[in-house]
């Protein structure tokens, strides 16, 4: 069986057989399979009123542990969301009462942001659906071949300079 990505291969094999196309055999199919992956994951989201950042503010202050409480620089070191998205994401959070904003005790310009009792019970019902979806994508995959998946995309991901990043 033969992808969208096997097609442009050809096409270039015979149009440019002086070049070695090859890595758009990975990174393309890494790219059509990233949006083909955000838009499954996105209805999810969406069926419970979240987009992605959202759902990964939500999660990365749920995945923190008691307290559910972070500082803003914190959440965006641990999450998948951009600094210059975090305020606005914050923002709409707490207007929905799904997050809270504090003064920090110890930093008087800083706040903490806390996962209220909804939110943390949004993130609770939302996180099985969610791991239900990332199943349901990879389903055509056996554990073993996942795994090892999984580890060949840690390595290219540590190669380009993304590693574990503690605070």
């Amino acid at each position: 069986m033969a992808d969208h990505v096997d097609r442009v291969l050809e096409q270039w094999a015979t149009h440019r057989p002086d070049l070695d196309a090859s890595p758009m055999a990975v990174i393309g199919r890494l790219s059509r399979l990233a949006r083909l992956v955000d838009a499954e994951l996105g209805r999810t989201f969406a069926e419970h009123g979240l987009d992605r950042a959202s759902f990964d503010v939500l999660a990365t202050l749920r995945r923190s542990g008691p307290p559910f409480r972070l500082t803003p620089t914190e959440l965006t070191r641990s999450s998948m969301v951009t600094s210059g998205a975090i305020t606005q994401r914050l923002d709409r959070l707490e207007s929905r009462g799904l997050v809270g904003r504090t003064p920090s005790a110890s930093d008087g310009r800083g706040v903490l942001v806390a996962l209220t009792d909804d939110g943390r019970a949004l993130i609770d019902r939302v996180l099985p659906h969610h791991i239900d979806t990332e199943n349901r994508i990879l389903a055509a995959l056996t554990r073993p071949r996942r795994d090892q998946l999984a580890d060949t995309l840690r390595d290219l991901l540590e190669s380009l300079g993304d590693t574990r990043g503690d605070a």
